[in-house]
């Protein structure tokens, strides 16, 4: 009798848990599906270093995985040119997801787009090499936890720059600016690349790699620049290069414009507010 009223009591446990689970599905590609409403004047584009992840308050009615804050460079840029703003980034996207879709159960980024359109800023692909991803892998193998632990034993380490796809980034990059002109025949398309995260040369305590890894790492933040102005400026945009612009503001100069190694929730080797505030700035001035 005992056992059957405990084999019921644990269909009826493991029934209440898959139906919280499916609620908590469904609620997740609802909120993941939420669109931006308004005048879609200027549109941006891109993962977590155009979203602002880590600079503060969500913006109201986005989506929460996205980490869309009103502190990342978008909102600052609309207010200095006094455009509406419909902000479409998304923390972890690669180029393909603003094309096309598929993160989060979300459709394309350039679903808002419209002929009206007058500005589409663009960061992206550094999720599509791996760069913050395995920036923060090496930097947490380094300390002294038990992530630091499970990374060292089970990681083989970041893959070969030549294996980090920047082919085809350049190739989607391509035809995500040619589709945005298809969509918006009237803005000026702007692509800003990366801020700069690691120094010209050397490392330091807030990164936490050795000078080998640092090496390596910054082997790729130059690349993915290099890629990404030779794909924008070939597609007829503007390029803001933030990764030359910050070189001498990196996460180990005295002014950074981007954080060191951190917890997650501060969204490590990510533009702090300078330089949110650097990148607005440097978009107005190539724009005027």
């Amino acid at each position: 009798m005992r056992k059957r009223r405990l084999a019921k009591w644990l269909a009826l446990a493991a029934a209440a848990l898959l139906a919280v689970a499916a609620i908590l599905a469904i609620w997740l590609v609802l909120d993941a599906r939420r669109t931006p409403t308004g005048n879609p004047e200027y549109v941006a584009l891109g993962s977590s270093y155009a979203a602002g992840a880590g600079l503060g308050p969500r913006q109201l009615d986005s989506p929460r995985l996205c980490q869309r804050s009103n502190n990342g460079y978008p909102p600052r840029l609309a207010r200095a040119l006094g455009l509406a703003l419909v902000d479409m980034t998304c923390s972890g996207s690669v180029t393909k997801d603003a094309l096309i879709g598929g993160q989060f159960f979300q459709d394309a980024q350039i679903r808002t787009l419209s002929p009206a359109t007058k500005l589409v800023t663009l960061t992206a692909g550094g999720n599509d090499v791996g760069f913050v991803r395995d920036l923060y892998l090496l930097s947490s193998r380094n300390s002294d936890t038990w992530l630091g632990w499970t990374i060292r034993r089970f990681w083989d380490g970041p893959p070969r720059l030549a294996d980090r796809g920047f082919g085809k980034l350049q190739t989607t990059l391509a035809t995500l600016i040619r589709t945005i002109r298809q969509r918006s025949p009237s803005a000026r398309i702007v692509v800003a690349t990366y801020p700069a995260v690691l120094p010209p040369k050397g490392t330091c305590q807030q990164l936490r790699l050795t000078a080998s890894e640092a090496g390596s790492m910054r082997q790729v933040q130059s690349v993915l620049a290099i890629k990404t102005r030779e794909v924008a400026l070939r597609e007829g945009a503007v390029v803001v290069d933030m990764t030359t612009i910050g070189a001498d503001h990196s996460a180990c100069s005295a002014v950074p414009w981007t954080r060191g190694w951190g917890p997650l929730t501060m969204a490590p080797f990510h533009p702090n507010h300078a330089g949110a505030l650097a990148t607005s700035k440097a978009v107005v001035a190539a724009l005027r």
